[in-house]
């Protein structure tokens, strides 16, 4: 179920991720390839899609299972907090080299997914894939300890004014309000992450210092600087919470 969600909202939203995307990075939109080959980089989110969003919720849910016997009602949040946390960090494994060989190929529209991958490889080796997993972690588990808990949060609210379970849709529009508040408040730590896999080796960035980054940032572009992208990333992470939590629920009723 999880790894069918992923893939419905990375294919569907890719674009607005790439405009995301070259808004961040440090040569600007336009350089970047401004609305040029906006579907640069899938063929690496087609394939990271469906592991990546399989392995995040067969850590959410079991961590969530084995959190809940024996806790009380009040310590729910902090429970989805836990779960969603650890989740994110098994998910960054598979999805961080994805995401490198993605961010990459979205802002050199004319390379080829496989020649970015190769090229990454000869010159960087694996740690070079790997570029950014620490931001990563960094920017997910903060997202997720707002997005899950207030998404878990609101379908208990709506369960109990309607006085049963939500449907799939309504745990979508749950999700959707979730994904796009979380997105707004964490987009600082989205586009270090961003500078810090699109950096030239060597330079002061590819070292993955975060805070590094932010500061980077903040001197040269201010407050706009730190919040670039967050407009399509708010629409992006609203619309995905509503397609990838919506079609998870829908999926899994159909399993189970």
């Amino acid at each position: 179920a999880g790894g069918v969600a992923g893939v419905c909202v990375d294919l569907i939203l890719f674009p607005l991720d790439t405009v995301k995307t070259r808004l961040q990075s440090p040569q600007g939109f336009r350089k970047a390839g401004g609305f040029r080959g906006i579907y640069a980089g899938v063929p690496s989110t087609a394939i990271g899609s469906f592991p990546n969003a399989a392995a995040f919720f067969i850590t959410y849910e079991n961590v969530k299972t084995v959190m809940h016997h024996g806790s009380t009602s009040y310590l729910t949040p902090a429970t989805h907090m836990v779960a969603a946390s650890i989740g994110e960090v098994v998910a960054c494994l598979i999805r961080v080299p994805s995401e490198v060989v993605k961010q990459r190929a979205q802002v050199s529209p004319s390379s080829s997914t496989l020649r970015i991958l190769s090229h990454t490889l000869y010159h960087e080796g694996i740690q070079g894939l790997y570029r950014g997993y620490k931001s990563t972690v960094l920017r997910e588990i903060p997202f997720s300890l707002v997005q899950f808990p207030l998404w878990e949060s609101l379908k208990d609210l709506w369960s109990w004014k309607q006085g049963h379970v939500v449907d799939s849709w309504q745990s979508a529009v749950c999700g959707a309000f979730a994904g796009g508040f979380a997105a707004a408040v964490t987009t600082p730590l989205d586009v270090a992450k961003t500078r810090i896999m699109l950096a030239k080796a060597g330079s002061s960035n590819a070292s993955g210092n975060v805070l590094s980054a932010l500061g980077g940032i903040w001197r040269t572009q201010g407050l706009s600087g730190l919040f670039a992208g967050v407009v399509p990333r708010m629409a992006a992470i609203g619309l995905g919470g509503f397609i990838f939590l919506g079609t998870y629920e829908k999926t899994r009723q159909l399993l189970l």
